[in-house]
């Protein structure tokens, strides 16, 4: 090995850095620095991990970055705090140590001593080191598992990282104006809006994340998703209990919305984007499914040929502007008619058993709630209540299925009988809202042929079938 070297490698690490300003890794820089300054070493470069475990099996960046210039041959000498910097697993230990002997730097250490890799005494103590390192991990490890167990069991939060959206920093107390903005995506959403068309929304309000950044589709899906916002405490993907922190919308609008979500994945439902009238039209001369499709100067529906779209006819065609705009207001006129009444009467028995279904998921989670307390209180093992447990998280899970098959009309909330009123603010709607009316009262439409070179739409070739 050189007796000097003079390219040397700092690598550090901390495992969490849960308020961000990584003042551990800033620590061992600096004595690594130090020490280097003492050997009198010239650093290269520093490699730093922070917030990442050296124990999990999860990717070191910096730490894979540092191996690589040291078996390229461009590093001489590796200095770290300790050894458990490096790592924490032997079998990692053993791959640093072949990379660092091939290569033939130098390795120290600013505590825990220094170790001479070529020596058998040297490798024999660095693998001991290494193979406590790994035990005092593993029951550290065994120790949070129970810890964020009981935790959940009381409906306490695991705090790390940045506070929830729609709470303040104690995690428990919710936020007046961030919980309105909570509240006004729910109702959008079970009103029939997009993900992406929320996520503009909010970007257009100038509501930003808690990390300041701009919203997307994905993380209005996770907040939606998110049990927090109804009072539930969920663990390792689960809801296992009723929380300790204030609830800004209830569990029956977080049923709706986990319901919502699960037809439209299973449908592969999609909000229309640039079509109001997407999967709503059928052809009137085979019956097949009508597609968009855009031309230059105009929009169109159009039935079409090949087994890829169906095996429609491929003989009919509408423009889809003055289409859209008879149909939807066909649906406004219905929103003020008694027969809309009338057949929202006839639901009353299918909400009566929506309701019922929802009685019955909320006893089923309180008996989760009563279930978990008991473990809390350290009345029965773990296995004793995952094992009573399981039959009541599949009662859950069935009632939470029928009750996405029994979604109800959230996109008619607020505008029944308010047909006239809501056609003056029509085009202000996102399309996403404007589909989500139209599908909730319309089941499809029936184009019929139309006459050759007709310059305007005949009305007489739509046909309406009402859903309600």
């Amino acid at each position: 090995m050189p007796k000097h070297p003079v390219c040397a490698a700092i690598y550090a690490r901390i495992s969490s850095d849960q308020d961000g300003t990584s003042l551990g890794v800033t620590r061992q820089l600096e004595d690594c620095r130090a020490l280097a300054e003492k050997l009198g070493w010239t650093v290269a470069e520093e490699y730093v991990d922070n917030d990442i475990s050296a124990y999990t099996v999860k990717k070191r960046p910096a730490y894979q970055r540092m191996l690589d210039d040291v078996a390229a041959g461009d590093r001489d000498a590796v200095i770290a705090y300790h050894l458990d910097r490096l790592t924490r697993r032997p079998i990692e230990l053993e791959h640093f140590v072949e990379v660092a002997t091939t290569a033939k730097v130098t390795v120290r250490f600013v505590s825990g001593g220094d170790f001479d890799l070529v020596s058998g005494d040297g490798l024999m103590l660095m693998r001991m080191l290494s193979a406590v390192a790994a035990g005092e991990s593993a029951t550290k490890s065994r120790r949070m598992k129970r810890k964020n167990d009981e935790s959940a069991a009381r409906g306490v939060p695991h705090k790390g990282g940045n506070r929830p959206f729609g709470y303040e920093d104690d995690w428990l107390t919710a936020r007046v104006d961030e919980a309105a903005v909570v509240r006004a995506m729910v109702e959008r959403f079970l009103a029939g809006e997009s993900l992406r068309s929320i996520a503009v929304w909010l970007d257009a309000e100038r509501v930003k994340t808690v990390n300041g950044r701009p919203w997307l589709s994905t993380s209005v899906r996770t907040m939606l998703r998110n049990p927090r916002y109804a009072g539930l405490r969920s663990h390792r993907g689960d809801v296992v209990g009723t929380a300790v922190w204030e609830p800004i919308i209830t569990v029956a609008e977080r049923d709706k919305v986990m319901a919502l979500m699960d037809r439209r994945a299973s449908t592969r439902e999609r909000t229309a984007r640039s079509y109001l009238l997407t999967g709503l039209l059928r052809c009137g001369k085979c019956g097949n499914r009508l597609f968009s499709s855009r031309r230059e100067d105009s929009r169109r529906y159009v039935c079409m040929g090949g087994p890829d779209h169906g095996g429609g006819c491929g003989r009919l065609t509408i423009v889809a502007t003055p289409l859209e705009q008879l149909i939807a207001d066909a649906v406004l006129y219905r929103l003020d008619t008694p027969e809309l009444a009338a057949a929202l009467t006839g639901q009353a028995e299918r909400d009566t058993e929506t309701a019922a279904m929802s009685e019955a998921l909320a006893q089923a989670r309180a008996h989760l709630d009563e279930l978990a307390q008991i473990y809390g209180d350290g009345k029965v093992s773990q296995r004793e209540w995952l094992t009573a447990k399981a039959p009541i998280d599949a009662r859950v899970k069935d009632l939470e299925r029928r009750l996405a098959r029994a979604a109800g009309n959230g996109a008619l909330a607020g505008i029944i009988g308010n047909g006239e009123s809501l056609r003056a603010q029509w085009t202000d709607l996102p399309l996403g809202r404007q589909a989500a009316i139209v599908k909730t009262i319309l089941d499809h439409a029936n184009i019929g042929p139309g006459t050759p070179s007709a310059r305007s739409l005949d009305p007489g070739r739509v046909d309406l079938v009402w859903r309600i």
